[in-house]
Order: C-alpha cells, then sequence, then structure tokens
C-alpha cells in the first residue's frame, strides 16, 4: 500500500469507487510489448470486472525501440475499444518540432529520432545534410497519417483521479499541483525525485527509468525501461489498493 507522508492507513490515497486505472509506462517503440499488456488488461478485466475501467499512458510511446508508428496504430485502435488517456511525454515533443524545424533531429537522433524515422518507412542517414534533413522532415510530414497527427494533438499533459496524479516526468515539489507548467510535467528530474515531502496527491509516473516499480510515500515510478529490458509495467489501482497487473 502505498501512503503520503503524514497520512495514516485510514487516509491511504483512494480512487472514487467504481473506477479502476490501468497505467501503462513508457513503450519507447516496443508495440510486442504494448500487445502484451493489452492482454493482461483484458485479462484482469475478464476476471474481475469493473464498472468504470480507464487506461492511463504515460507517454514516451516512441523513439528507441523498432515500432514507434505500430505503437501509435496500436493506441489509436485502443482509444476506439477502451476509456484511455494518453499523456504526453518528452519524446512526443520531437515530432512536430522536427516538423517545424528540421534541424532538431541532430539532437533527435541522439534519443531514438532515426528508429522512429525508419518505422514510418524513412531511410535516415547516419549523420544527415541540410538538404537531407528538409527532405526528412517533409517525408515524415507525408508518412504521418491523418490518425497519428490526431493522436499528437489530442495528447495531454496530465491527469489525475481522486487521490491520484499521473503525469510523464514528475512534478515540480513546492507549487500546487493546479500550477504545474507542462516543462516540468515532461522533463523534471532530480528535484522531482529526491523530495521526500508530500505531495497533494500521489503521484504516478515514468521518464526515469528503474529496474524494478519504484514504491514511495508520495509517488510510484513504473518506467521500467521496456526497450532496453523487455519489461513494461502496467500499475492497477481501485479503491485503495495498488499493485503490479
Amino acid at each position: 500500500m502505498v501512503h503520503s507522508n503524514g497520512r495514516s492507513r485510514k487516509d491511504a490515497p483512494v480512487l472514487p469507487p467504481g473506477y479502476r486505472v490501468y497505467a501503462v509506462g513508457d513503450v519507447h517503440g516496443r508495440d510486442d510489448l504494448l500487445r502484451d499488456v493489452f492482454i493482461r488488461i483484458d485479462s484482469d478485466l475478464k476476471g474481475h470486472p469493473s464498472r468504470r475501467p480507464i487506461e492511463v499512458y504515460l507517454g514516451d510511446y516512441i523513439d528507441r525501440g523498432p515500432g514507434s508508428c505500430a505503437v501509435i496504430d496500436l493506441l489509436t485502435w485502443r482509444a476506439q475499444h477502451r476509456e484511455v488517456v494518453v499523456l504526453k511525454g518528452n519524446h512526443e515533443t520531437f515530432v512536430p518540432a522536427f516538423l517545424e524545424n528540421p534541424a532538431i533531429l541532430r539532437d533527435w537522433s541522439r534519443w531514438g529520432g532515426l528508429e522512429t524515422l525508419m518505422s514510418y518507412g524513412l531511410r535516415p542517414s547516419f549523420n544527415p545534410g541540410e538538404a537531407e534533413l528538409m527532405q526528412l522532415s517533409d517525408a515524415l510530414r507525408d508518412a504521418l497519417p491523418d490518425s497519428h497527427q490526431a493522436f499528437f494533438d489530442r495528447l495531454v499533459p496530465n491527469f489525475e483521479l481522486g487521490d491520484f496524479y499521473f503525469a510523464h516526468a514528475g512534478v515540480r515539489p513546492g507549487r500546487l499541483l493546479s500550477d504545474q507548467v507542462e516543462s516540468d510535467l515532461l522533463w523534471i528530474r532530480e528535484e522531482f525525485l529526491t523530495f521526500e515531502g508530500a505531495f497533494e496527491k500521489v503521484i504516478i509516473h515514468g521518464h526515469t527509468p528503474v529496474i524494478e516499480p519504484e514504491f514511495r510515500p508520495n509517488r510510484i515510478n513504473i518506467d521500467t525501461g521496456a526497450y532496453a529490458t523487455g519489461r513494461l509495467t502496467c500499475l492497477m489501482i481501485e479503491n485503495d489498493t495498488v499493485f503490479i497487473v
């Protein structure tokens, strides 16, 4: 059981009655692992039905792994059949940035951008020049299905339900949750990770890979480095119960 600092057991964080949340960590182009998560969620729901299940995906769907395009296809399909919340991760900022400024690929490629381009059928060279950068940006714009553009457009920086707050990277300590800024929700690391005080709600996040899901009194980290480890974590929350599916 997860407790915020200063809370007794009877004040443990809870979801509203009837809700169940499945929160999924950073996918990073591993469509194979995402399919497995769908199976795990569906199996859990079949064995233990819920009146209001919600799936919350914590961002970083693209880059690093080989199947970024397939991951977005899968999540777009999933949203047609389930109640799904897709949060924005810091990696999702690279696609619109690259479409506006092709030179961003020089930075993006260090974080898995070439793998994303290849998943859309593009064949970038390892160190593209100015002309190729322009061509690649135009080619990606042409290759992005309308459904994928809509996917990027509808990403949200945070989601909250009951005593839980979901964000890709975390939150800025000392700032109300209602006053958080998107750059922190997508990028923050040390200031958040080392903070041991209580937040208004328990923060469910990814962004910083850990070997095992990390349960702290004020936060839970479920980024288990799927692209490298082959482990994509799904956290189930219902009432005051929290466990890994």
